[in-house]
């Protein structure tokens, strides 16, 4: 009985309670949606002007799943080898991985899964459509080699919901079958959402738009409103630095929520 008391004490001697972010295992997260998440900050005339705010500096503890499935040290344009059609600028990705860095103590490691793609509404996400098949293949590749969780997706689409009343008004509808398809297909079935509601949109139907985000009540979907965000010339798009907000206030809410917990890791 003493042997066995032993034991368990030198057991118990080398586990220490770490936030969750380990330097063992990358914590990651699905970033989607179109072109706001994608990241046009800085882009004008089509070309992108370069300026990285230090919020979105690189970080050896921030990686990217590339294009060809492999994980690099993340920089900007974090989007540009994903969302090919347009010329991507500064998004919310980097902001946010940073920031949670920060919050954790710089003791994580962030992995990002870039799947945003400009101009698409939600129905061009739908459960067997070539958006939806790449965004789970993307994910269920990120967590392969065994050393890393998906934590949340981020998702920000819906300004090209706003064109057309009848895309508006089932918004929430098909919001809630994404939500549901993923978790059922990626086996997470309580998979963290933070979703963000619009700032603008390509049509007239901007509020119906909002109030289908700001009304979704699914278990463990969070919502942060982008309103009141600066926007470019253009009325479509967040600036540069309305988009490093907008990623310290998804990191906030991340953080708020119940995934960000306290796990025990043993040390050797």
């Amino acid at each position: 009985m003493e042997l066995m008391f032993i034991i368990w004490s030198m057991f118990l001697c080398v586990l220490v309670v770490t936030p969750h972010c380990g330097k063992a295992t990358k914590d990651i997260f699905i970033l989607a949606g179109q072109s706001n998440m994608a990241g046009r900050g800085g882009v004008l005339n089509g070309k992108w002007d370069g300026n990285i705010p230090p919020e979105c500096k690189p970080n050896p503890s921030i990686l990217k799943l590339n294009t060809k499935l492999k994980w690099e040290e993340a920089h900007e344009p974090l989007h540009a080898d994903i969302d090919v059609g347009k010329t991507c600028g500064i998004g919310p990705g980097l902001a946010f991985a940073n920031e949670v860095v920060r919050m954790s103590g710089g003791e994580c490691v962030v992995g990002l899964v870039p799947c945003a793609v400009g101009g698409t509404r939600i129905e061009e996400w739908r459960n067997g459509s070539h958006l939806y098949n790449e965004l789970v293949r993307r994910s269920i590749e990120s967590v392969k080699d065994g050393d890393g969780v998906i934590r949340a997706v981020l998702w920000y689409q819906g300004e090209s919901d706003t064109v057309r009343e009848e895309d508006a008004e089932r918004y929430k509808y098909r919001m809630e079958n994404l939500i549901e398809n993923l978790r059922l297909d990626l086996q997470l079935p309580s998979l963290l959402v933070i979703q963000v509601a619009l700032a603008s949109g390509e049509g007239k139907f901007i509020e119906k738009v909002r109030h289908a985000q700001l009304g979704i009540k699914l278990p463990n979907v969070k919502c942060v409103d982008a309103k009141g965000l600066h926007l470019k010339t253009d009325k479509l798009h967040l600036t540069t630095m309305s988009e490093v907000h907008l990623g310290i206030k998804l990191a906030h809410a991340y953080f708020a929520s119940n995934n960000h917990h306290f796990n025990y890791t043993q040390v050797s």
